[in-house]
């Protein structure tokens, strides 16, 4: 297994992001980011043991299940937008781009949890810090990759950029597995960095537009193992999709306020 990463504190979120185009905050740092306490940010894992199978695996795999849901993040209000499909160009994910994907959304009580909004401010927070005060589109999936085809694959379409503007990925949990290193490279550039985050609820956070990722496949160390991570996109102008304006987006999400 290659090394924890080294981890910064969330005053130097803005610097890491600038400097570098990823970030890595620990658990701790994740609590003073969110203003949350770890007991907190418990209370939302038992969710991912409820995920129903991704139906849309191109590969022809059994090892992931996924939720997901859509936000509007404006200033200190977040807002649940009514469900909607994931959709992504092929530019972007060669494997499963150009369809829409329409997975269960996150449940509502754990939408409800007092943690799970607080992640999801203080990750807005930062994009503004970062690209200006604005409305942000944010989607958030909940993925468990597992090995019951011997090995899990959480990035199937390879090294890839998202089309977004911040990437957050939290790790929830690791039961029984090897492997799940992440990989952090220059998308115009020979540089990468490569770590295993272990510590529930650590966080990778990368800058989109200078940075591709990959986490590589799981293998079980004995019956079984799984992975889970919360992986929060957030998007300046509206949600990526196959035509919808942010216009409509925001309309939306004020019917279903």
């Amino acid at each position: 297994m290659s090394p924890e990463p080294a981890y910064t504190y969330p005053d130097q979120l803005p610097t890491q992001l600038r400097q570098q185009g990823y970030a890595v905050l620990s658990t701790q740092g994740v609590c003073e980011l969110a203003v949350c306490t770890p007991p907190q940010l418990a209370q939302l894992a038992p969710s991912w043991a409820d995920l129903p199978p991704d139906q849309y695996l191109k590969d022809g795999g059994r090892y992931r299940r996924r939720r997901h849901s859509c936000f509007i993040a404006d200033g200190d209000a977040l807002t649940q937008v009514p469900h909607r499909a994931h959709w992504q160009p092929v530019a972007y994910n060669a494997l499963h781009g150009g369809m829409q994907r329409w997975f269960e959304p996150v449940d509502t009580t754990t939408v409800a949890q007092p943690a799970w909004g607080r992640l999801m401010r203080s990750l807005a927070a930062v994009a503004s810090h970062a690209r200006g005060l604005q409305p942000w589109f944010i989607e958030a999936h909940q993925f468990r990759i597992d090995t019951t085809d011997g090995i899990g694959r959480p990035t199937p379409e390879g090294a890839h950029r998202d089309g977004v503007d911040l990437v957050a990925v939290f790790l929830v949990a690791r039961h029984g597995i090897k492997g799940g290193e992440t990989r952090v490279f220059e998308a115009d550039g020979p540089n990468g960095q490569r770590f295993t985050l272990t510590q529930p609820w650590s966080l990778v956070l990368l800058d989109d537009t200078r940075v591709i990722h990959e986490s590589t496949p799981i293998q079980p160390l004995g019956e079984g193992g799984w992975r889970d991570t919360l992986v929060v996109t957030l998007r300046a102008g509206g949600f990526q999709d196959d035509g919808a304006s942010a216009a409509d987006a925001a309309a939306a999400a004020q019917a279903g306020a």
